[in-house]
């Protein structure tokens, strides 16, 4: 079956979606974006995900040409003319075509994207036995520069930090803030385990908050796990009992090494393995 793309209000063949050269999406990575999971058909949280791409759209004052219930719908019918049973949605909103400058005044007809595919995650055995990260040298932008809470299409610095964790052979790479406190990965959040308190850094350490951050973060206090979110150092990785990361593609997955240095008992922890097994309960009823 031909994958079908939302683009420009209408559903069109993958190979016919097209924007303009001069979208300032493409020219400056002007815009904003959301990566939601299909499970059984249905989209995953949905109206959190529509919540904070308006919420960002208002911070970089870029006017969405459709209503929030509108882009549900669209997001709805995306997915189900693709017949995605189990998959992702990439919503992305750019700020249109314009002049060859930054003047958002010179831009006009912000163009609405939605794709809806399979989904490549982590291999299972990973999920078995953990994974290996290591600290990038590439820090989190400035959180004063632009905000966290904004989820832009310039993704750059979490990209170089990324290239860093491949060329260490790993599959994530953590990045601290400019203050040397540690932030998130560079497509996940982080979270640690220390006698039986679950604790992931504060927002304001320039963290994205993540969507499935949140769901994690519920389940946990539904289980009468503490949660902390305060400011957290490498040391705390270094000497935690069980460290995981959560996100949309990677849902729950252990780390059991950062740079080099076990963490626990070098094997996914029960804290990690019970909140794997509950948000896998949430999302797919098994």
């Amino acid at each position: 079956m031909s994958r079908k793309v939302y683009v420009a209000g209408k559903l069109v063949p993958a190979e016919q979606a097209t924007v303009s050269v001069f979208d300032h999406g493409l020219l400056y990575g002007d815009g904003i974006f959301e990566g939601i999971r299909v499970y059984g058909s249905r989209v995953f949280l949905l109206k959190e995900h529509i919540d904070r791409l308006y919420e960002s759209a208002l911070a970089i004052r870029l006017q969405i040409p459709l209503s929030p219930a509108e882009m549900t719908k669209a997001v709805e019918e995306t997915v189900k003319a693709n017949e995605l049973i189990d998959g992702y949605v990439r919503l992305v909103v750019t700020r249109g075509p314009g002049s060859l400058g930054l003047d958002i005044r010179r831009t006009s007809n912000p163009q609405v994207i939605i794709i809806a595919d399979t989904i490549s995650m982590y291999p299972p055995e990973m999920y078995e036995n953990g994974m290996r990260i290591i600290t990038a040298s590439t820090i989190r932008n400035h959180p004063g520069a632009l905000s966290p809470k904004v989820k832009s299409l310039n993704y750059l610095n979490n990209i170089m930090a990324k290239i860093e964790g491949t060329d260490a052979g790993t599959e994530e790479a953590l990045m601290l803030n400019h203050n040397g406190e540690v932030a998130e990965c560079t497509a996940d959040n982080i979270f640690i385990v220390k006698r039986g308190v679950l604790k992931t850094p504060q927002p304001d350490c320039g963290l994205l908050e993540g969507i499935t951050r949140g769901a994690v973060m519920r389940l946990a206090r539904e289980a009468d796990i503490e949660v902390r979110e305060c400011v957290l150092v490498r040391h705390d990785i270094y000497t935690a009992d069980e460290c995981f990361l959560t996100g949309t593609g990677a849902e729950v997955i252990a780390v059991v090494s950062l740079d080099g240095r076990m963490i626990g008992s070098g094997k996914p922890g029960p804290i990690t393995r019970n909140l794997l097994d509950r948000f896998r309960r949430l999302t797919r009823g098994a």
